[in-house]
């Protein structure tokens, strides 16, 4: 088993040539700081806005090889969120929040047709199920919402019997379909976009950590150890690292998800009765995740990874055993047949975690620098509308994706650290025992039910 912070889709996608670094002066109208879906979108929906804005986009490492190229690649809309889009933002916002997630779907499928990338995307609906007791019905608030919001079609829920009939585990005791999920290739659809950006003439920088950007004499400067790009605008598309802005610190939490590839098992697949292309998840907080590769592996994915502290985001949340082990331990419980099939590849990073569970954007303090983040692992659709709403504000055309609520929303904090980490990681094993009671049909002891109720009642959003 290769075992690294890549993961199976960058090795399978293939290496590509960096691009040079940032070295001396650059000048241009919009500077990008992060390579992932968000600042390349964003490039991208600059280039159609603006075909003549000068754009330099600065990455740290390779575009596409941080946590974009290596997520589940679950291409899915806000269809779950809605109950929490309905209380925060009420009825109005919360459809059209949810209809242009929907619209990004639907604009990226597009996107891969017409620039001929292949992304291995497949439209086999997303499904959630019940996969303890303790879990069933968990669905009924979002089919509800969506119902309320005149969007009933999106969330259908599925008997025991129909959801085994998509996949044959024996663990599966109900759930819901949303129709229009669907799964990509994460690496190649961010290596393509890359591609893309290259040849349309974006002035890309990898290599290139930014160690300052700040805004001056009505300009914004990004710099690296080998050179700056002074321009009119700043773009903050940094994931993880934008815990590195004080004024954001406060509004995420770092944690990290795993996941593990199986070799092919066309085999499973037909004994399963898997093969509509659905990608999986269950009901825990801490959910576990799965979807069928376009070669018929299994990719399984655990979201339970160990919290980070203050601005680290290597180490273990990248490279950890114990969640590796967690995820094989469920993979053969939900889905026996692969209990002894080879593990190849296992990988891990970190994701910026949104108190409320929904991606924010919005503005820093001077004006000039927009930023996105809060994805909490559920990016591949969201960036492409985060994206669009980053042009807006870097060009100053206010329109309708600038009035969703995802544009700044009011805040909601977590505590400064070291409590936010001593307190995420309390929570976190209160739900990993309660869940690990909850899977054996038992009830979480009081101790356990007592944290993992906590952050709800201090209005954080817990599950994805």
């Amino acid at each position: 088993m290769i075992h690294d912070a890549r993961g199976f889709w960058l090795a399978d996608a293939g290496p590509v040539e960096p691009a040079p670094p940032l070295e001396g002066e650059a000048h241009a109208d919009v500077v990008i700081v992060g390579g992932g879906y968000t600042g390349m979108w964003t490039a991208w929906h600059l280039l159609e806005a603006a075909p003549d804005a000068r754009i330099v986009l600065v990455e740290a490492g390779l575009c596409g090889h941080g946590p974009s190229g290596r997520n589940g690649g679950f291409l899915e809309a806000q269809w779950l969120q809605a109950p929490e889009l309905r209380r925060r933002h009420g009825d109005g916002p919360a459809r059209a929040q949810l209809e242009a997630s929907i619209a990004s779907l639907e604009a990226i499928a597009r996107w891969c047709e017409e620039e001929g990338v292949d992304a291995g995307l497949r439209r086999g609906g997303y499904l959630r199920v019940s996969a303890s007791p303790a879990q069933d019905g968990a669905w009924a608030e979002a089919v509800a919402a969506c119902a309320a919001l005149g969007l009933g079609d999106e969330l259908r829920p599925l008997s025991a019997e129909e959801v085994r009939a998509r996949c044959d585990s024996p663990a599966f005791r109900g759930g819901v379909l949303a129709p229009r999920g669907a799964t990509v290739h994460p690496a190649r659809l961010a290596l393509g976009l890359r591609r893309r950006l290259l040849e349309r003439g974006v002035a890309i920088r990898e290599r290139s950590p930014v160690v300052a950007l700040r805004e001056e004499a009505g300009q914004v400067t990004a710099e690296t150890a080998g050179g700056r790009v002074r321009a009119g605008a700043g773009v903050l598309a940094a994931g993880a690292r934008i815990m590195g802005v004080r004024s954001l610190r406060r509004r995420l939490t770092v944690a990290s998800s795993h996941a593990c590839a199986t070799e092919p098992v066309p085999d499973v697949l037909d004994r399963l009765g898997w093969r509509g292309g659905e990608c999986i998840a269950d009901y825990r907080t801490f959910l576990h995740y799965f979807r069928v590769t376009p070669d018929d592996r299994v990719v399984f994915g655990w979201a339970g990874g160990r919290i980070g502290c203050g601005r680290r985001v290597g180490g273990l949340l990248e490279v950890d055993p114990d969640p590796i082990a967690e995820a094989r331990r469920a993979l053969a419980r939900l889905l026996p047949p692969l209990a002894d099939r080879a593990i190849t590849h296992a990988w891990g990073g970190p994701i910026d975690v949104s108190p409320t569970h929904l991606p924010f954007a919005g503005t820093l303090p001077g004006g000039r620098v927009h930023y996105a983040a809060g994805y909490t692992g559920n990016g591949v659709g969201p960036t492409h509308l985060a994206g669009r709403a980053l042009v807006a504000l870097a060009l100053d055309r206010r329109d309708a994706v600038t009035r969703l609520p995802f544009v700044e929303p009011e805040p909601v904090r977590v505590p400064p650290e070291p409590l936010r980490w001593l307190g995420g990681s309390l929570v976190r094993r209160a739900v990993l025992r309660a869940e690990r009671l909850e899977d054996e049909g038992r009830r979480p002891d009081p101790l356990s039910a007592f944290v993992r109720a906590l952050p709800g009642r201090l209005g954080i959003h817990l599950g994805r």
